[in-house]
């Protein structure tokens, strides 16, 4: 940030009073303005024992495979930017959302929230963000083709949670880059 949005002059790195880190501060109406990490909402919609995933159209990792899940907007909740995700990337409505996983990613400042979902009637197709989508059982999913480490990672405690039929909320962090392939 260089300017400030409110008046337009320059802004600064430093700590305000009071509190602990540097922090944008505008050199003429001294307003803070705080950047604070970016919230990603997505499903993970359930069908008569398959996944639904969506092969991406758009870079960050083009033409991979992926849950539904993009950014969470303001004036909504995590349920409905997610439900609305997947509306958006896979044409698809869910019901029955139960939050499933929770990924802080601080070197990249997100945070990501998963919800397990059902599928409804099975129907899908492609939106705007995906050049196709599918669903998959667990021997079928493209391992080498899925495009980001959490995916996978939500993907992999999905299925023995199902066969428990025991489905516990996890929470933990991302601390690293993950190595290129």
């Amino acid at each position: 940030m260089k300017f400030c949005p409110h008046c337009g002059n320059t802004v600064v790195l430093r700590i305000p009073e009071g509190d602990d880190r540097e922090r944008h501060v505008c050199s003429s109406c001294e307003v803070i303005h705080y950047s604070n990490p970016r919230v990603i909402v997505g499903c993970l919609p359930v069908y008569e024992g398959k996944i639904l995933l969506c092969l991406r159209a758009i870079e960050p990792r083009r033409n991979y495979w992926t849950l539904p899940a993009g950014f969470m907007e303001n004036g909504e909740t995590s349920v409905q930017g997610a439900a609305r995700e997947t509306w958006e990337e896979a044409r698809a409505k869910v019901e029955n959302t139960e939050l499933y996983r929770v990924f802080d990613v601080p070197y990249i400042n997100q945070v990501y929230m998963f919800y397990r979902c059902e599928l409804v009637a099975g129907e899908h197709s492609a939106g705007p963000e995906s050049l196709d989508t599918c669903l998959y059982a667990e021997s079928e999913i493209p391992w080498d083709n899925i495009a980001f480490p959490v995916i996978s990672q939500t993907l992999k405690e999905y299925f023995p949670d199902a066969e428990r039929d025991n489905y516990p909320v996890r929470v933990s962090s991302v601390d690293h880059r993950p190595r290129p392939k």
